[in-house]
This record gives structure tokens, C-alpha cells and sequence, in this order.
């Protein structure tokens, strides 16, 4: 069982800047595929950024260039450190742990992000 807590989000202008954080408890930490997704009012919830430990990480188009997702093993903690935000970054942004299995996974409260001047 892994729980997953985010925190970070809030009230930010357009190009400013968030980090989120998501602390996980359980064991064995390194072994998930840590991802961001976020849902926006009345969208589905999309992949923003997935990460596994020792392999390259991923993006939506919308954010590459922009958002960056990195993981410290040590500490069970994932982040995800987003610049030049804009509005239609706007969402719950949600932490989520897969297995290696693919058939489990788990996911945070969510944490709400919004863009606006």
C-alpha cells in the first residue's frame, strides 16, 4: 500500500513559476513509475509528466520545455517544478504511483493549481 500526499499548488500569475511536491509512504519507493496528471473542469485527466528511476522522463507536448518532474528515491518524493505557467495550466494536479506490474496504482488527494492574473 503506498499513500501519496501532494502539496505546492496555489494562486500563481501567468509566467510565474509552482513547485509541486508528493511525498509517498510505503515501501519500496523506487521500484513505482511516479507520474503528474492533472484535470481540468469538465476534461478528462490527463498525463502531464511520468518518471521512473533510472530512465528518462516524459511529457504532454503542452508542458515540455516547460515542466520538469524529477524524484529523490531517499527521501520517497517526487516533484514537479513547473515555469512560465499559463492559464491553461489551470487543474487539479494529482500525484499518482504505478507498479511495475501495471495493475495497481495510486493516487493523491490533488493538489489545485490556477493560472490567472
Amino acid at each position: 500500500q503506498v499513500q501519496l500526499v501532494e502539496s505546492g499548488g496555489g494562486l500563481v500569475q501567468p509566467g510565474g513559476s509552482l513547485r509541486l511536491s508528493c511525498a509517498a509512504s510505503g515501501s519500496r519507493f523506487s521500484v513505482y513509475a511516479m507520474g503528474w496528471y492533472r484535470q481540468a473542469p469538465g476534461k478528462q485527466r490527463e498525463l502531464v509528466a511520468r518518471i521512473i528511476s533510472g530512465g528518462r522522463p516524459n511529457y504532454a507536448d503542452s508542458v515540455k520545455g516547460r515542466f520538469t518532474i524529477s524524484r529523490d528515491n531517499a527521501k520517497n518524493t517526487v516533484f514537479l517544478q513547473m515555469n512560465s505557467l499559463k492559464p491553461e495550466d489551470t487543474a487539479v494536479y494529482y500525484c499518482n504511483a504505478a507498479a511495475p506490474s501495471g495493475t495497481v496504482n495510486y493516487w493523491g488527494q490533488g493538489t489545485q493549481v490556477t493560472v490567472s492574473s
